[in-house]
């Protein structure tokens, strides 16, 4: 089944905003926006939702449907679904619609121990050697759990080059840097990359998750660390306490503070290369945070070759109100056109 209908936004025209009419579409386990005027018009950005506990049915909806209303980008958004096209996180050989994959410009993924199909994943492959920008967020850098046996091993998070998480995003799972639901992240800008376009407009993020462990790759520029806060409050003191991360001596948790974000250039097997952006943040809570959501918006200019807005309008739609993170605390027997608004 699809439902066709025209939204309306309340855009100006100037750089980075579109015009005031986005068509959408939503299909079984799919949703399209169709932008208006704007920098981004003629691009077509694919975003993937599929992870168990931060709402990404709920993250990649929003962020679609900012980058077609405000900025004229063509977007599909491609859920985890069961046959029926009742929108299911853990459905994880699930991705409905995965035939847009092989017509984008650009994807931003939100997804966890995904186990596709050989016909999905040859998509998802053919895709990444075209060279699109990539934008990873959250558990994206654990994204596929195949087992060993599988033809697509090297590609699962716990392979030992550390999978597609590792060698194209940069990292693949360590471990809870902060607390898990004990310590949020206050996300502040790297020295001396203030002047990055990927940071236009943005200052600093807070997040109700938690910092990831990670040790990106030398060729990674890191935008962004995460200070571990004393607790949940947005206006929490950074904490003091001490760790080991998995290579080092024991440190304090914040000195160095873990990186939240940070891009790289990255020759993939077809010889061609792929603009990554990855950030260990972006739950459908920690969306709540306009420079987050900035960011990604940056990116995904970005990774086109388009010309970073000065501070991209990332304007929240009215009424949006996140789901609290957690497994098995998604909406039950959704569809995804009720993720269109």
């Amino acid at each position: 089944m699809k439902i066709k209908l025209w939204i309306g936004a309340a855009c100006g025209l100037a750089m980075g905003a579109a015009s005031a009419e986005v068509k959408l579409e939503a299909g079984d386990g799919f949703l399209k926006f169709t932008g208006g005027e704007g920098p981004g018009k003629g691009k077509h950005v694919v975003l993937l939702a599929g992870d168990e506990e931060y709402r990404s049915e709920e993250a990649m909806p929003l962020m679609a449907k900012i980058l077609a209303e405000k900025h004229g980008f063509d977007t599909t958004v491609l859920f985890s679904a069961d046959a029926d096209g009742t929108i299911n996180p853990k459905a994880v050989g699930s991705l409905s619609g995965s035939e847009a994959l092989d017509l984008a410009d650009a994807l931003v993924m939100s997804l966890r121990f995904r186990k596709w199909d050989d016909a999905t994943m040859e998509k998802f492959k053919a895709s990444v050697e075209k060279g699109v920008p990539i934008i990873g967020l959250r558990t994206s850098t654990h994204v596929f759990n195949f087992p060993k046996d599988s033809k697509w091993a090297e590609w699962s998070w716990n392979h030992k080059t550390g999978g597609f998480g590792r060698t194209v995003l940069g990292e693949t799972w360590i471990s809870h840097w902060g607390k898990h639901k004990g310590e949020a992240t206050r996300a502040v800008l790297e020295p001396g990359q203030e002047k990055n376009p990927l940071l236009n407009g943005v200052v600093s993020a807070f997040g109700d998750t938690d910092v990831y462990e990670v040790a990106p790759p030398e060729d990674a520029v890191i935008l962004m660390r995460g200070l571990v806060l004393k607790d949940m409050k947005e206006d929490s003191a950074p904490a003091e306490h001490t760790k080991k991360p998995r290579a080092g001596d024991e440190q304090k948790v914040n000195d160095p503070a873990m990186p939240v974000a940070w891009s790289r250039e990255v020759k993939n097997a077809a010889g061609t290369t792929n603009k990554v952006l990855t950030t260990t943040m972006g739950s459908s809570t920690d969306l709540m945070s306009e420079d987050l959501r900035r960011l990604v918006v940056n990116g995904v200019f970005w990774g086109l070759g388009i010309e970073v807005p000065e501070k991209a309008d990332v304007t929240l739609p009215e009424g949006f109100t996140p789901t609290d993170y957690g497994f098995n605390t998604y909406k039950k027997g959704m569809k995804a056109a009720n993720f269109a608004n």
